[in-house]
């Protein structure tokens, strides 16, 4: 019996997840879970909240299950939760306990780290244009201490989607 593997994206500001995620469903002909906050702080009309964040959260969660029967061998996650609580943390300077404890009941099968070798592009939700590097390397020490299966990604425009196909290609679908 096929059991999907669940594939997350996780990195810096503009490291081009939402591009991978994107590519890597088309060329596995899965689907992709795409990150719930962007469009939510978007159209947030005030500062956004602890409160913001535990939400996009949540719904970024019932999106991924709401999506996951439509998989084909693999989903791709455009987020996750270790991203929700590195924000927290960085933003409110503490998390919510019950993200703590989700990540490792949902814990993905690859965790595809984009490297910031990137061009940083503005956009109205991005923070952090100098920080790509401190987050990056937060988001290694997180998923190290957790031992969590990750890849880097590194390069720009095709070399980058070949690289995360390769990545990809090192899990079995199969189980």
């Amino acid at each position: 019996m096929n059991t999907i593997k669940r594939i997350a994206l996780i990195g810096p500001e503009s490291t081009g997840k939402t591009t991978l995620c994107r590519e890597l469903a088309g060329h596995f002909h899965s689907v992709w879970v795409p990150e719930f906050s962007r469009n939510y702080m978007e159209t947030l009309q005030r500062p956004y909240t602890l409160d913001d964040i535990e939400y996009c959260t949540r719904q970024q969660l019932a999106e991924e299950d709401r999506l996951l029967p439509q998989a084909n061998q693999f989903l791709f996650s455009d987020t996750e939760l270790i991203v929700a609580k590195v924000w927290c943390e960085d933003v409110f300077h503490s998390c919510p306990p019950w993200i703590e404890q989700e990540i490792p009941k949902r814990k993905y099968d690859l965790y595809l780290l984009t490297f910031p070798d990137l061009p940083f592009t503005e956009d109205p939700v991005r923070e952090n244009p100098h920080r790509r590097d401190y987050f990056f390397d937060w988001y290694l020490r997180e998923l190290e201490a957790r031992g969590f299966e990750c890849e880097i990604v590194r390069g720009s425009g095709a070399l980058r989607v070949e690289n995360a196909v390769k990545s990809v290609g090192k899990i079995s679908p199969l189980q």
